[in-house]
């Protein structure tokens, strides 16, 4: 067989050479060697004793062998295997000072990234991700714990950004965004933040537009935040298809506090769906509900709602359709719920006959302390009958009616004394106050009044009033005649206060002299 080299001489270096083979030979056959001189140490050191040796290698003894003394050897061992385990502690102790430094350089450049708790950087990066301008409002009060940012104008990328930097931002816990135009995408943006962020605990998002895709992110992100508190939607386009996730969320979500979802476009059919979902929270104090379309079926939904309820203390309802079912409706609930405080139903349809079915159960509550029913088609009987239904109740604990906008009669009047003296704490808010919504006019004194009257009109005095020298003086009602033939027309109120003018003497006369003096001025 030909072998070639490079095998050939893998062999060689296994096998032993041709001196060992002939030592070994005659080894064997020579009689053993006791308490003597050993012929000679063994061709390879032992396993244990060896260092950084291969097990392959063949050592290469000298022709000339010394006889060595068993002591010597064995003291050689002895000072072998001491050696070894010193040898290897020192290079285990300088790899690990190599390790030390290389760990302390990695702690110096990590010291350098200072922390920034603001996510000021990141707030810069993300504005140049997005394509905005960074705001510099945003900038200056990022540290701030309220945050206040109405009608800024944002829009939905604007709001990504501020989004992605409230992520590690640890010191707002009041963020009002509210009139921001931020849509779906924002509100969605916000959402994904809060899922995240674990300090803000108030949300302002109002008037925003945010509609279906805002309501689905934010009732999503209701399901898993448990830090915030109070959450502020109204003005947003809510309409019965975001019913369903805001039900849902009310019904999982035990940490918010005071939801405002008022200004939306709620239905008969979302009153139905929110209706079970208040229901069965536990952990709401306030909601506000007003300025929707809730009426019919969803109306008495919402009023079974709140008679299983037994946690709200605050309930806004004012300028929805509740109508008289509605109210029989909210009061049955009052009769099983002993935990409102503060109920709102103003500008709600119901006229007498609702706030009579109303009443009758209103005898039956112990805790409600306001009640607003203003501006409802009820007429002084209707106010009549809730006053006369606390009356009744010797545990009632009303404290304020509002009645804004009724006119009441006598009997309305004769009660309310009455009353007074048993609950002398109950304020009652009567009446309209409709001067507000007229237009003022500057006070114009009459003797201008017939100053501009003459300008405007190209008159001399003599022809506004041609009268003899006798005629100087005349009565109070011959002045009133003379004004009416001249075309000047004036309220009698400020007629009565130009006579009052010109008669200083109080003798019931005008002295016409005054008045040419008057006008001339």
């Amino acid at each position: 067989m030909v072998l070639s080299k490079r095998f050939s001489k893998d062999i060689g270096s296994m096998l032993p050479s041709v001196e060992e083979a002939k030592d070994a030979e005659e080894e064997e056959g020579s009689p053993p060697n006791i308490g003597g001189i050993s012929s000679r140490p063994p061709s390879r050191p032992l396993q244990s004793l060896s260092r950084e040796s291969g097990d392959n290698k063949i050592v290469q003894r000298p022709t000339s062998v010394k006889p060595v003394n068993e002591e010597e050897v064995s003291e050689s061992k002895e000072e072998d295997i001491k050696a070894e385990p010193e040898q290897h502690l020192e290079d285990f102790a300088k790899s690990k000072e190599s390790e030390e430094d290389c760990d302390t350089d990695l702690e110096i450049e990590e010291a350098k990234e200072a922390y920034d708790p603001s996510g000021k950087a990141r707030y810069l990066s993300a504005c140049k991700i997005f394509g905005v301008v960074p705001v510099s409002y945003y900038l200056r009060h990022m540290g701030d714990s309220k945050l206040v940012m109405r009608h800024h104008g944002l829009g939905a990328q604007a709001a990504k950004a501020i989004a992605l930097s409230l992520v590690t931002n640890t010191s707002i816990v009041n963020l009002n965004l509210s009139d921001n135009w931020l849509e779906g995408d924002g509100a969605a943006a916000i959402a994904d933040m809060l899922k995240e962020n674990c300090y803000i605990s108030e949300l302002h998002l109002c008037d925003n537009r945010l509609g279906l895709k805002g309501a689905k992110a934010l009732s999503a992100m209701l399901l898993e935040n448990i830090t915030l508190q109070k959450v502020y939607l109204s003005g947003n386009d809510f309409d019965d298809q975001a019913a369903p996730y805001f039900s849902d969320a009310l019904m999982n979500n035990q940490k918010v506090e005071c939801m405002d979802l008022s200004q939306n476009m709620f239905g008969e059919s979302s009153g139905e769906i929110l209706g079970g979902a208040i229901a069965e929270n536990t952990g709401m104090l306030e909601m506000n509900l007003s300025w929707n379309h809730f009426r019919g079926k969803g109306a008495v939904a919402i009023a079974k709602g709140l008679g299983a309820n037994i946690f709200l203390r605050v309930l806004d309802l004012s300028y929805n359709g509740f109508g008289n079912d509605g109210a029989a409706a909210l009061g049955e609930a009052l009769k099983v719920n002993n935990v409102l405080e503060e109920l709102n139903i103003s500008n709600n349809r119901i006229s007498v006959q609702g706030a009579v079915r109303f009443a009758l159960c209103l005898k039956e509550n112990k805790t409600l302390r306001i009640l607003k029913m203003g501006r409802n088609p009820m007429q002084s009987e209707g106010c009549f009958a809730i006053l006369k239904s606390i009356q009744a109740n010797s545990e009632s604990a009303m404290e304020s009616l509002d009645f804004s906008d009724i006119v009441v009669n006598k009997q309305f009047d004769d009660l309310h004394t009455v009353v007074k003296t048993t609950l002398p704490n109950l304020t009652v808010k009567l009446g309209g106050n409709s001067d507000m919504f007229k237009r003022t006019f500057p006070k114009v004194e009459p003797i201008q009044k017939v100053k501009q009257y003459a300008k405007e009109n190209n008159l001399q005095l003599s022809e506004l009033f041609p009268i003899t020298d006798e005629q100087v003086q005349m009565t109070h009602e011959d002045f009133k005649e003379k004004l009416t033939v001249a075309g000047i027309i004036m309220p009698k109120e400020e007629i009565q206060q130009l006579v009052v003018f010109l008669d200083k003497d109080k003798s019931g006369m005008v002295d016409f002299s005054a008045f040419q003096k008057a006008l001339s001025s």
